[in-house]
């Protein structure tokens, strides 16, 4: 099994919703990827605002790249996340 690690920040006010809307995308797209062994979703407070940190759980590196890519550091985005670039 292999764990991928995904973490972002939010301001403390919108955690609920940035939880709720990372179960909506990320988690319920991997959960419906082949190899999908489960996830976890952490938070923390940092500075005033909210770290989440989601790990996913695979069968395998060809699992986690059907579901992310090749390159499976760069997280994968969804049409609502706002681009920084």
């Amino acid at each position: 099994m292999i764990a991928r690690e995904w973490k972002a920040r939010c301001p403390k006010h919108h955690e609920e919703g940035f939880i709720a809307y990372l179960y909506e995308t990320g988690v319920k797209e991997t959960s419906e990827t082949e190899g999908f062994r489960g996830a976890q979703i952490f938070k923390r407070e940092m500075d005033g605002n909210s770290e989440i940190t989601l790990i996913s759980y695979w069968k395998d590196l060809e699992c986690i790249k059907a579901f992310a890519g090749e390159d499976i550091g760069i997280a994968r985005l969804y049409p609502e996340d706002e681009s920084t670039n």
